[in-house]
């Protein structure tokens, strides 16, 4: 195929009569879908937090980028955790999303972790589209509360 449109420009350039060839797109990147949930997502919580999704060992896991609350406080610290011990570490870049592979474009067995209400919840992750994630958290099999995330980038 390279070689046939190398060739039709070389002719369209002989003929004095025909206009410039036509310049090549630019290249674009592949499409969010090949990437599943890589990347950065926006979430409805704390008006509207960003978190970046990435491969970390075939699971995947989401840190917080930022937030209103970290744009407001960028040193801001996990004051509401239920273990004492971890109420000094800093909330951006905070670790809030692990979970597995269970199927096409479904993660589960993990959990995601909300440090503005320090609750930790496991649930699932299905990519909807390429555009649209949904996170089900579950306090316990009867108490889940499902989020749309939309992709950021």
């Amino acid at each position: 195929m390279i070689a046939a449109l190398a060739m039709a420009g070389a002719v369209a350039a002989a003929s004095p009569d025909a206009a410039p060839p036509a310049a090549a797109p630019p290249p674009t990147a592949a499409p969010p879908a090949a990437a599943g949930p890589i990347g950065l997502w926006r979430t409805p919580e704390d008006g509207g937090s960003t978190v970046r999704i990435t491969d970390c060992g075939g699971a995947i896991c989401g840190r917080l980028v930022t937030s209103r609350r970290l744009k407001d406080n960028p040193d801001q610290r996990d004051v509401l955790n239920k273990d004492p011990n971890l109420r000094t570490r800093q909330v951006r870049d905070l670790l809030v999303l692990t979970s597995k592979p269970i199927g096409p474009n479904r993660w589960g067995g993990g959990w995601a972790y909300d440090p503005t209400a320090g609750k930790t919840y496991t649930g699932s992750v299905e990519l909807k589209n390429p555009g649209v994630l949904l996170l089900t958290g579950c306090v316990a099999v009867v108490f889940c509360r499902t989020e749309t995330w939309e992709r950021a980038e």
